[in-house]
């Protein structure tokens, strides 16, 4: 029974490790720890709270919040009384907001800061379905609708309430709707994707086959909770009995690795391409003995995984420099993510395999996996004896999958949703005999590898009739150290351009003998010296494309594809319908 809901599965790792150390999250300057016992103590309060106020099975209840260990204990809180938990990006504007709390109908949500607090006050004053805020950290509003989280946790209930909450915990089922998990969308209005109880315990059982986890492992919950990727990692290291460590700002990320030092993380690939650039820039400003020895390490680092990809023993004078390359410099490039880092599953978006190379060959073993909201996440990934750089790793257990003919992925199994809340037509869609379509290029090799390409949608067709896939030119061309972000345009046009995001510290370094005088961003879009600097650096890299698939013309913009702006969603996806309508002026300017 403790594998078919998650408040039971807690509830028997609990039972089993009892006082041992599950969460650690930062008070001041310094770390706390809270165990198994006061986790499951914490959340039957929460439950009791919520049965007291007439919430109970199928309500739908909302968590709006950055990391922190009231979101886990809130979201066990709800689910034990079989209720929904309806996670939201705590960087949603108040009308996205105000679009899920409408939609679902949602009478109770639970919000992290006082930013989120403001937001979320507005629409509890006015008339909608929400009728009560609890809050994690401390507020100073009068109103008896807005509670704070510690203040219900020094209550005490009846044991009326507590056989209500057993009767809850009794009778729950895996058929149970746990989450109704919103995507961001790279277009249209969200969707809420169904998520059973049952598709969240396959999907820890499915991915615990292809990544080890033990008790002594330490995770940093560094990607949004509220996303459906880090809340899987987080399930999955409590499954396996490891310890969570909450980063509440995702701007300290560097800093927090180092003084956690976690042995794994769930990420994006935006992560390792911020790390990577700083490398470059690093190693652009040592004396050339030392740049020597990391070329060598480096080339070291990249024979050396040829064998170990194919799960094979190097030769023994190329294992012994390894070990030399390792002291000498990978232990330095380890240190930025803490020391201790044995494995880093990374998903969300595309990735190069230079750079999945080069992380490896660092002695950090990037985890790189596909998998969507309506999947509960994983459906493939790298496994740690025997992968493939090129490719988005092999299908996890439990999962199958097939090429459409459009070479569409198509994918089935036990964590393939129950459809979008409220949306049968668009269900009706991407679900058909039990198999989900993804809307995602790719193709499926006879061992179980898989390849996704690029979203289907976002494929371009040029005015010669050409067919592109602007992820793989943008792959391609972000390996230059100068450009920070870059989004390809060309559908129905007679050739390629690209909206450049510079590095402009990288950018001024280059040109700082030219004497110009860039004093802000809006200088660097300006210049033609840096625009020439930057389409030379391209031209290099994309030299072997056919013609067709080559860049021909660039913008160099001043201002970052962000959330904030709404040009990235919130699994740093770049929206670019929204960038075509934002940058419509400067795009024209290209083909004119």
């Amino acid at each position: 029974m403790h594998n078919l809901h998650i408040a039971h599965m807690l509830r028997h790792r609990a039972h089993i490790y009892k006082n041992k150390e599950v969460f650690r999250f930062k008070v001041g300057d310094n770390y706390k720890s809270m165990s198994w016992n006061t986790f499951i103590h914490q959340s039957e309060i929460i439950s009791k709270y919520l049965i007291s106020i007439n919430i109970g099975c199928n309500d739908n209840v909302g968590i709006f919040s950055n990391n922190m260990p009231q979101w886990t204990i809130s979201d066990l809180g709800i689910l034990s009384i079989r209720s929904t938990v309806v996670p939201i990006f705590p960087t949603n504007t108040k009308s996205q907001l105000e679009y899920v709390i409408n939609e679902t109908a949602m009478r109770v949500l639970f919000v992290g800061d006082n930013v989120q607090l403001k937001q979320a006050y507005k629409l509890l004053k006015q008339a909608n379905p929400l009728e009560k805020i609890i809050t994690f950290h401390p507020h100073n509003i009068n109103d008896k609708n807005v509670i704070f989280f510690n203040d219900i946790l020094s209550r005490t209930f009846n044991d009326d309430i507590e056989l209500k909450l057993n009767i809850q915990l009794e009778t729950a089922s895996k058929d149970d709707l746990a989450s109704i998990i919103y995507t961001s969308g790279t277009s249209g209005e969200p969707k809420g994707v169904m998520l059973t109880h049952y598709n969240f315990l396959r999907s820890f059982e499915n991915t615990s086959h292809s990544v080890p986890l033990y008790e002594n492992d330490i995770s940093l919950c560094f990607l949004p909770l509220s996303h459906v990727f880090e809340r899987c990692w987080s399930f999955l290291i409590l499954y396996n009995g490891g310890i969570n460590v909450y980063n509440e700002n995702p701007k300290e990320i560097l800093d927090t690795m180092r003084i956690v030092k976690p042995t794994v993380m769930c990420t994006v690939p935006r992560l390792f391409e911020k790390v990577y650039a700083g490398i470059e820039d690093n190693v652009s400003k040592w004396s050339p003995k030392k740049q020597k020895l990391f070329n060598w390490a480096k080339k070291t680092g990249l024979r050396y995984i040829e064998y170990k990809k194919d799960g094979k023993s190097a030769p023994l004078f190329l294992a012994l420099q390894q070990r030399i390359a390792k002291h000498l410099v990978y232990n330095k490039i380890r240190s930025i993510f803490g020391g201790k880092i044995r494995i880093i599953p990374c998903s969300g978006s595309s990735i190069s395999g230079e750079l999945k190379r080069f992380f490896h060959a660092m002695d950090i073993f990037l985890l790189y996996g596909y998998g969507a909201t309506e999947t509960t996440a994983t459906v493939s990934c790298m496994h740690e004896h025997k992968y493939d750089f090129e490719n988005t790793g092999q299908l996890v257990s439990g999962i199958e999958a097939k090429i459409s003919e459009e070479n569409m992925i198509l994918i089935k199994g036990d964590t393939i949703f129950k459809g979008y809340y409220k949306k049968p037509e668009q269900t009706a869609e991407v679900l058909k005999n039990g198999w989900y379509y993804t809307g995602d290029e790719g193709c499926l090799f006879e061992d179980g590898t898989l390849l996704m390409r690029d979203r289907l949608k976002d494929i371009m067709k040029t005015s010669t009739g050409k067919m592109v896939s602007p992820q793989k030119i943008e792959l391609i061309l972000s390996q230059s150290p100068l450009i920070e972000q870059i989004c390809v345009i060309g559908d129905n046009r007679k050739y390629l351009s690209a909206l450049i995001v510079p590095s402009y510290t990288m950018v001024a370094e280059k040109l700082k003998h030219a004497r110009l005088q860039l004093i802000n961003k809006q200088d660097f879009a300006n210049s033609k010296q840096v625009n020439a600097l930057v389409l030379e650096n391209i031209n290099e890299l994309q030299k072997d494309l056919p013609v067709y698939e080559k860049v021909v013309k660039i913008a160099i913009l001043p201002e970052p594809f962000s959330i904030d702006n709404s040009l990235l969603t919130n699994s740093l996806k770049v929206r670019r319908k929204e960038i075509n309508k934002v940058y419509a002026k400067e795009i024209s300017q290209l083909y004119s």
